[in-house]
């Protein structure tokens, strides 16, 4: 019995030996290499980059005021439409004391000169009656009369415009109310009522009550690397798409590129900027986040292979055409002029034809599958 045992496990060690070698020599064995080939194809190729931007109006204008003073109502929200014109908000004036005390003086000194001004044109009057002075005494005791009244209304107005902000001789062009100066949307209204705001002057820019823009004329502005900012034109067609409207394709034409470079991230990029093309019941907003794509260059019934069939060697390109058939087979090395790539296909311009077959990548075979 323990014979026979021991026959056994010399038969399984030399089972284990066996296949071992088997298996080795197997894996020692030069595997055979099979590459992919493919064929020319005659089709269009262009080269495109997308830059990153934004959609916004073309002209978007800060509403201010022209007088210091609080938010005493508003009469218009963010998201409706204005015409150049319409009152947006009225402001309370809270008057300078200073200057208030000098309108109330000036009025008080408009005062006394009218009261003497009507004194003297009474008596002047008198005497002109009774043909004791000429007619140009008279005429000039007369217009004194008028400018003292003059003075007197016009002090008044300047006392009502320090103390309200309108006077009743300009109700109508009062400061106090907010008007649009263009005819747009709303984007934005920063102030609430109480709030407190000051005019634009040489010392601040002022408090801005709104955001008013024309939405139906929109540009997309965004930046291009400098690397491909020289195979730009002006006038170029660009495809937009808005990112939270994935659907929504629109059309650009190229209308500005900044002469001067800005550094972002250690690359010069250049400021671009584009006049969208609307479409009809379209509606966009100011600010949204697109990508515009632009054709850099284009081929068209242009001889094309992988880029991946491609050898480099320094400036010179070369491809492996397959010669022979299929049990006996070759790659000849040839010298190829290239063209256009757009980064998965590449123009062949000289040194192939439509009827060669071209020896690509290598496959790669997975082991671990059966």
């Amino acid at each position: 019995m323990k014979k026979y045992r021991k026959l056994i496990v010399a038969a399984i060690i030399a089972l284990i030996f066996i296949g071992t070698f088997v298996f080795l020599w197997q894996k020692s064995q030069p595997k055979e290499i099979v590459y992919n080939e493919f064929t020319p194809k005659t089709e269009d190729i262009q080269k495109t980059t997308i830059i990153t931007g934004k959609i916004e109006p073309r002209n978007e204008v800060n509403i201010k005021p022209q007088i210091s003073g609080i938010i005493a109502e508003l009469y218009k929200e963010p998201g409706q439409y204005v015409n150049a014109g319409d009152v947006i908000a009225k402001v309370k004036v809270i008057p300078d004391m200073g200057q208030l005390s000098s309108a109330e003086s000036r009025v008080r000194l408009a005062d006394l000169n009218l009261k003497q001004a009507q004194v003297d044109f009474e008596r002047v009057e008198n005497l002109h009656n009774q043909k004791l002075i000429s007619d140009e005494e008279f005429d000039k005791s007369r217009q004194q009369l008028r400018q003292a009244k003059e003075e007197k209304s016009a002090s008044v107005d300047a006392l009502q415009v320090v103390r309200d902000g309108v006077s009743q001789s300009n109700a109508k062009a009062s400061s106090t109310l907010i008007r649009s100066t263009i005819s747009g949307v709303i984007l934005d209204i920063p102030v609430k009522v109480g709030n407190s705001v000051i005019n634009s002057n040489t010392f601040n820019d002022g408090t801005t009550i709104a955001t008013v823009a024309n939405m139906n004329d929109l540009i997309f502005r965004g930046n291009i690397d400098e690397t491909e900012v020289g195979q730009l034109a002006m006038g170029v067609q660009m495809k937009i798409t808005i990112g939270a409207l994935q659907d929504l394709k629109l059309d650009a034409n190229l209308e500005y590129i900044s002469p001067k470079a800005v550094e972002s991230n250690g690359a010069n990029q250049f400021e671009i900027k584009a006049a969208v093309k609307l479409a009809e019941g379209g509606k966009i907003r100011s600010g949204y986040s697109a990508n515009a794509e632009i054709v850099l260059a284009k081929a068209e019934k242009a001889l094309c292979i992988p880029e991946s069939a491609i050898e480099f060697s320094g400036d010179t390109t070369f491809v492996y055409i397959v010669k022979g058939n299929d049990k006996q087979k070759t790659y000849e090395r040839t010298q190829v002029t290239t063209g256009l790539s757009d980064g998965v296909n590449i123009e062949i311009k000289k040194g192939l034809t439509a009827k060669d077959k071209v020896r690509g990548p290598e496959i790669i075979a997975d082991d671990n599958k059966e």
